[in-house]
């Protein structure tokens, strides 16, 4: 038989090692249950006899040659080519002369998963998973080449099981899925055009730097600092402020400061200067001035009252004391 090339060769080592796995999962809309996943050798002028499959399989040609015979033609294909004969059909196989053949085969079965959709499943990936198994069912079973390069995900997954390292499990799963969306892609004249999901890039952005003020509140922050951080100019982030959170960017700030003083206050036995100094303040004197402007008291007796009546959280809680 003929030498199989690297770098599949190590494959051959131990043949069965992916189809050992009970490999099954869901995917998008569908639901994937891999019966075989292995390399294969055939030596020269070996047959396998006209029969069906009512599962999907691919054979990915990875050394050698041979004929494919469906019902009414035949097909010849050789090293770095593939094709995909089933759900139903009819077909046989015949390894070429000179060494015979090596064969990657991918035997899965795909059935619909009706039902709602798990938590967390995105509806893009969804799309993709329908518009692949749409395309493979358009596909044909003539041979063409792997021009979308799915064979090396079969060495992939065949190298995560060997070495047997964290995340082993999730990389079989994404070159399973590799295949099938390389598979495809293989057959179409070009690419189209996909509809990739986009953000909403305002409130993607008022995320982003409202999550920072509230990481980094405790230090001096400035407009122009988070503004660049962000690749936006700084009138442009003030904008962004306004429309999406209906406030500037100091005021945010401030307000972060002001929650976390108000629970030091309820909470903490500390001084006011510490309070300040933890909470980003110049001084406990500008503290005191902010927050007598802000509530009309002063932390003190903010801190006085918070303690001495069970109601005063609840007020705070609605509104009558407004951050």
């Amino acid at each position: 038989m003929r030498t199989l090339a690297k770098p599949y060769a190590v494959m051959l080592e131990k043949q069965d090692s992916l189809d050992r796995l009970e490999l099954g999962f869901r995917w998008g809309g569908y639901r994937l249950r891999v019966l075989h996943f292995h390399l294969a050798p055939f030596p020269e002028h070996h047959l396998i006899r006209f029969h069906k499959h009512s599962e999907y399989e691919f054979h990915f040609i990875a050394g050698g040659s041979g004929m494919l015979a469906l019902e009414d033609s035949e097909h010849a294909f050789s090293e770095g080519m593939f094709y995909l004969t089933g759900p139903g059909v009819v077909h046989q196989q015949l390894a070429g002369p000179g060494g015979g053949m090596q064969e990657l085969c991918l035997h899965i079965d795909i059935q619909p998963e009706y039902g709602p959709a798990p938590e967390g499943e995105e509806p893009w990936e969804a799309e993709e998973a329908r518009n692949c198994v749409e395309a493979l069912d358009r596909l044909g079973a003539i041979p063409m080449a792997d021009r979308c390069k799915a064979m090396p995900w079969f060495l992939a997954a065949y190298q995560a099981v060997a070495e047997g390292a964290p995340g082993w499990a999730t990389t079989v799963k994404q070159a399973v899925i590799q295949i099938l969306l390389r598979a495809s892609r293989a057959a179409l004249d070009s690419q189209p055009a996909v509809r990739q999901p986009e953000r909403d890039m305002a409130s993607y952005r008022y995320q982003r730097v409202t999550q920072f003020i509230r990481d980094n509140y405790a230090r001096p922050i400035t407009l122009k600092e988070v503004a660049e951080r962000i690749h936006v100019s700084s009138r442009q982030l003030q904008r962004i402020m306004k429309e999406q959170g209906g406030t500037s960017f100091s005021e945010y700030v401030e307000r972060c400061r002001l929650e976390r003083v108000c629970a030091s206050l309820a909470e903490d036995s500390v001084s006011i200067e510490r309070i300040a100094a933890d909470t980003g303040f110049q001084s406990g004197n500008y503290l005191h001035y902010v927050f007598r402007r802000r509530f009309g008291m002063t932390p003190s007796r903010y801190r006085e009252h918070s303690r001495s009546l069970p109601g005063w959280q609840h007020i705070h809680e609605e509104g009558k004391i407004s951050l």
